[in-house]
C-alpha cells in the first residue's frame, strides 16, 4: 500500500496480538504500519472485556516498535458512559505512545424497540456533555468543534503548495474533535481553544487561500499568514514546553502529512464519530462521507451505506468474494480455532509472551487506572 502512495496505514485491532507476539509488532511495524487503531471501551474489565488485561502490554510493545495508537472506545449509554473521562485520563498516563481517543457513540444494529433504543442510544452531544463532567471541567463542551471546520487549514495549505490535500469535508452531524495539551507543570489538559483564537485562525486561512486563488504571490502571503499566528496565541495562557505557533508555522512550510506529527507528539486529539444505523441515517451525511469501503470489483462505498443496509452491500459482497472456513484452512494449511486467543493472561498464564514483560510490570503506574 505504500508502494501505491498510501501515506497513512491504521491497523484496526483488539491489541492482542502485539500484547502476545512483540515480533509481530515489529514487523507489523517495518512493514510500513504507522499506528494503531485500539479497541479500547474501558478501564474496567466490566467495561472493556475483550483486552483490558491486554492493554497495557499492548502499549509496551508498542513503545519498543515506535509505533502510535489511538484509542478507539465505542460508547454505548448505561454500559460505558460513565467511564468517559478515566478513559482520557488513561490516555494522558501514555501520552509518549498514546497521540488520540476517537469515540464511537454506538450505531444500533438489528432489530430494537423504542426502549432498548432510549436505553442505548447516545449522540455526540451526550458524550461531550459527559466528558466535561467526567473531567471535572477541563474538556468543555466549548472546546469542541465539528469536523469540517478544519477546512480553511486544507484550504490554505493547497493553495501555497498548487496541490491537491486530504479534505476532511464531512457532514457537521458526523463527528467533532479538539485537541487538548498537557501542562508540565500542573499536569492538567489544557484545550487549544484556551489559549488559541481559532475561528480567527481558521477566517486568516480561508481569506488568504481565496487572496491566492485570485492571483496574489503565494510566496509573500505564506509570510504574512506565519507572521501573523503569534497574534492568534495567548502565550500566558499557552501550556508550559509548547509553542502552537511554530507548530502550526512548520504545518503550513512543510505541507506534508508527516508535518501534521507534531501536533500528535505535543498533544492529545479527542474526537467523536458516530456511524449511522438505520433508525438515524441521513443521505446528506452518505453524500460527504470520506470514510469509505473499497470492494475487489473496484467500487467505493461510504462507510454508513456499507453497514447500515447489508443487504444491498455487506452482505452481498461478501457473499460474492468470501471463501468457506473449510476452504480457507485448506488453503492456509492451518485450523482456525489454532489461531484463537484463550485469555492467557486474564488467568496469569504466558508471562514471558506478553511484550518481553514480566506479570508484575502489569501494575505499573500507567496501568494502575486500569485495574
Amino acid at each position: 500500500m505504500k508502494e501505491e502512495g498510501v501515506d497513512h496505514i491504521q491497523m484496526n485491532t483488539n491489541g492482542i496480538r502485539h500484547a502476545l507476539d512483540p515480533e509481530a509488532a515489529r514487523e507489523v511495524r517495518l512493514a510500513g504500519c504507522n499506528n494503531l487503531y485500539l479497541s479500547f471501551d474501558g478501564i474496567t474489565p466490566r467495561t472493556n472485556p475483550k483486552n483490558h488485561w491486554e492493554i497495557p502490554y499492548a502499549l509496551d510493545s508498542c513503545r519498543k516498535t515506535g509505533s502510535s495508537v489511538v484509542f478507539v472506545p465505542t460508547v454505548i449509554k448505561s454500559i460505558n458512559d460513565h467511564e468517559l473521562g478515566g478513559i482520557i485520563r488513561y490516555a494522558q498516563k501514555n501520552l509518549d505512545v498514546v497521540h488520540a481517543v476517537n469515540f464511537q457513540p454506538v450505531s444500533l444494529t438489528g432489530r430494537m424497540g423504542k426502549q432498548e433504543r432510549e436505553k442505548y442510544r447516545i449522540t455526540v452531544p451526550d458524550c461531550i456533555q459527559r466528558i466535561e463532567e467526567q473531567t471535572n471541567g477541563q474538556v468543555t463542551i466549548d472546546d469542541w468543534y465539528p469536523v469540517p471546520s478544519c477546512m480553511p487549514l486544507t484550504n490554505v495549505i493547497e493553495a501555497f503548495s498548487s496541490k491537491p490535500k486530504y479534505e476532511l469535508s464531512i457532514h457537521f452531524a458526523c463527528g467533532a474533535g479538539t485537541y487538548v495539551f498537557e501542562d508540565e507543570d500542573t499536569k492538567n489538559l489544557v484545550p487549544m481553544t484556551r489559549f488559541c483564537d481559532i475561528q480567527g485562525m481558521l477566517e486568516l486561512f480561508e481569506d488568504k487561500a481565496e487572496e491566492i486563488h485570485s492571483g496574489k504571490n503565494k510566496y509573500f502571503t505564506m509570510l504574512e499568514v506565519v507572521r501573523k499566528l503569534k497574534s492568534f496565541v495567548d502565550t500566558k495562557k499557552q501550556p508550559a514546553g509548547l509553542d502552537l505557533a511554530k507548530m502550526f508555522g512548520s504545518i503550513l512550510m512543510k505541507r506534508t502529512f508527516g508535518s501534521i506529527g507534531s501536533f500528535h507528539v505535543k498533544g492529545l486529539f479527542l474526537g467523536m464519530m458516530h456511524f449511522q444505523d438505520k433508525y438515524n441515517e441521513d443521505l446528506e451525511r452518505l453524500q460527504r462521507c470520506d470514510i469509505h469501503y473499497v470492494t475487489p470489483d473496484l467500487r467505493i462505498i461510504p462507510f454508513c451505506a456499507f453497514n447500515v443496509i447489508p443487504e444491498w452491500y455487506r452482505d452481498r459482497i461478501q457473499k460474492k468474494f468470501s471463501i468457506t472456513v473449510e476452504e480457507w484452512e485448506k488453503r492456509e494449511g492451518v485450523k482456525l480455532e489454532d489461531g484463537l486467543y484463550r485469555g492467557l493472561m486474564r488467568r496469569g498464564a504466558g508471562d514471558e509472551l506478553a511484550a518481553g514483560c514480566a506479570k508484575s510490570q502489569m501494575f505499573h503506574e500507567a496501568s494502575q487506572a486500569l485495574t
